[in-house]
């Protein structure tokens, strides 16, 4: 069969799941009276919660006796260590941008890769059915995008179409039929080349690793596509590092290929076809599995090092085992160590005395979606504030800055660019007028100001901001960045907070919880007005006698407390505070910060 394969780039939210869920359907993957979620290939909760995808993940449809592999590339840059590895895979792209954004930072992260790659795009202006959409500004800058990015002739002279994923049509001009989306699978099949590797058919068996996974069934597993030769179940095997190091020998328990939304089992591989192999034991991503005759690793993308890092602990507080059935440091240790056989983006080492366990990985995004899968199982942790990880370059420290693109409504872009370009020491590279009052700024800026910041953007900018970064580079280290202004209220009593004593609290500052709320001794239950820490009695309630006097009973009307989301919360605290994760509840609290730590947070502000 005739053959195709495709990755499919995309911002977060412009709409690459739903076109993918429409060609499924429109290539007969389903049956006619199939019942098929929406958004079929987000077949994760938090992905499906948060509208993004996660995990890069391969689908496989037929259309007129060609098989289109299709690989679906998470749209955020802390999933993008699965981006580079993936596109080494396939042999076009369908760039997706939505027409009335434009290509945004991700997409200039992904394409960036593809483009270096020598892969020739196809361009999809997604959702031109929209009333704020203008396909033709859309499709100029993405030429100065492509531009940008040192594109070779060929690849400036890309075709493009314009389409509606959610209502399933696709065509080559913007009054066209609005049918279905046969022009994209026309255009898939003209323009993306047929794997070269199926010439090498004949040769000595090569696959490079791309992704890993495990299955409870047949344990690990890694997809790739085959380079060269062929491969049956049963047969030996051998890994190689990228340096050419022998890891294992092992035997291809199960070969397995995509076929629709599912992984069905082969009875063989041939160079060029996607397939996830199993049975080995140690070998992982950006290694070459290979006949046992060949010396020579094939080429891989280093995997990119983790950014920052973040302590999980125990839960410790006075609540701990309330919650959750998962508590003991092993078992936290035993999911952590899961979890980096599984990602290679995260790294996790034991701290001193065991209790603790630093998690390195790309950026907070990846660590809340790892704490809240991890919540969701049944697990209480005690998480610290993230800690930026910096590099040693001939004497000189680094860290790492991005780059962060900002549209905000013009009256909003004073109080940003002051923000980012004053303690947070970013540098303002670009601002541009982006449209419907609109102001676009672009600005390199540490990580370490960054962590934080989203909330305080969101108040300044009234909520109506649109922020994203993306890794940028390593630079000099500039110096210590000013952590939070205000202060924290802390429990001084342990019980359950009394509406009467929260409503006398609320002139000292904001409150994080409500009556009845358990408390305990060191909790953080709201956020000072001054920048100083207080100690507060939330249980101490009104005292009662029996002479009632006109006027002094009013009703308590309790201002609604703030509810922080599990990012918010984590990027809240000090270094001298925890975020204590339960299944059921999100509190802040104070701790003392043993040597160890204390240096780790001296150094990290320099």
């Amino acid at each position: 069969m005739d053959l195709r394969n495709i990755a499919i780039i995309a911002h977060v939210d412009h709409g690459k799941t739903t076109l993918v869920d429409e060609l499924l359907k429109q290539s007969g993957a389903f049956r006619e009276n199939q019942a098929v979620a929406e958004r079929a290939m987000d077949s994760n909760d938090l992905e499906r919660e948060r509208g993004i995808t996660i995990l890069a993940k391969a689908t496989s449809v037929e259309w007129k006796g060609t098989r289109i592999n299709i690989v679906d590339t998470p749209g955020h840059a802390d999933f993008g260590g699965e981006v580079e590895r993936i596109l080494s895979m396939v042999d076009g792209v369908v760039l997706l941008v939505d027409a009335a954004e434009g290509p945004m930072p991700q997409t200039k992260f992904v394409t960036s890769k593809a483009l270096a790659l020598g892969l020739r795009p196809i361009v999809v202006l997604n959702k031109v059915d929209k009333p704020d959409a203008e396909p033709d500004r859309a499709l100029d800058e993405v030429f100065d995008l492509f531009a940008a990015l040192d594109a070779d002739e060929d690849q400036l002279d890309f075709p493009h179409l314009y389409a509606s994923g959610r209502s399933g049509w696709c065509d080559p001009e913007l009054d066209g039929p609005r049918k279905n989306l046969d022009a994209l699978f026309k255009l898939v099949i003209n323009h993306v080349p047929a794997p070269k590797q199926q010439k090498h058919a004949d040769e000595d068996f090569r696959m490079l690793a791309t992704t890993l996974g495990a299955d409870p069934f047949i344990g690990r597993t890694l997809t790739g596509r085959v380079e060269s030769g062929r491969i049956k179940p049963g047969a030996t095997v051998q890994a190689l590092t990228r340096n050419g190091q022998k890891i294992e020998q092992f035997r291809v328990s199960k070969i397995q290929a995509f076929r629709g939304l599912g992984l069905q089992e082969i009875e063989e591989a041939v160079a060029g076809d996607i397939v996830t192999l199993a049975g080995m034991a140690k070998a992982t991503v950006s290694d070459t599995i290979c006949a046992l005759a060949v010396e020579e690793p094939l080429d891989a993308q280093p995997i990119d090092p983790p950014t920052i890092s973040v302590t999980f602990g125990i839960n410790d507080s006075p609540l701990a085992g309330r919650d959750g059935k998962k508590v003991q440091s092993r078992v936290i240790r035993e999911r952590l160590m899961k979890e980096a056989e599984q990602n290679v983006a995260i790294k996790v080492t034991d701290t001193p005395g065991g209790e603790a366990f630093e998690v390195a990985g790309r950026g907070e995004l990846q660590m809340g979606v790892l704490i809240e899968n991890m919540r969701r199982e049944g697990f209480e942790l005690s998480i610290s504030r993230p800690q930026v990880l910096l590099r040693e370059e001939d004497g000189q420290r680094l860290e790492p800055i991005e780059e962060v693109t900002i549209d905000v409504d013009d009256e909003h872009s004073g109080a940003v660019i002051e923000k980012l370009t004053g303690a947070r020491k970013g540098d303002l590279v670009e601002m541009k007028p982006a449209g419907a009052g609109k102001t676009r700024i672009i600005a390199h800026v540490p990580s370490r100001g960054l962590i934080g910041y989203h909330g305080e953007f969101l108040t300044d900018t009234r909520g109506t901001g649109v922020l994203n970064r993306v890794f940028h580079s390593w630079a000099p280290h500039k110096g210590s960045i000013p952590g939070r202004r205000a202060g924290v209220l802390i429990s001084m009593d342990a019980g359950e907070a009394v509406a009467y004593a929260l409503w006398n609290l609320e002139d000292r500052g904001r409150m994080f919880l409500g009556a009845q709320a358990p408390v305990y001794q060191g909790m953080i239950i709201g956020e000072h007005s001054r920048d100083n820490d207080l100690e507060v009695n939330p249980l101490k309630g009104k005292k009662l006698t029996n002479v009632r006097a006109s006027g002094s009973d009013e009703a308590v009307r309790l201002t609604t407390p703030i509810t922080m989301s599990l990012e918010e919360a984590i990027a809240y605290i000090n270094d001298d505070e925890l975020v204590e994760v339960t299944p059921n509840a999100i509190r802040l609290r104070k701790r003392h910060l043993d040597p160890h730590e204390r240096k780790r947070a001296a150094r990290a502000e320099g």
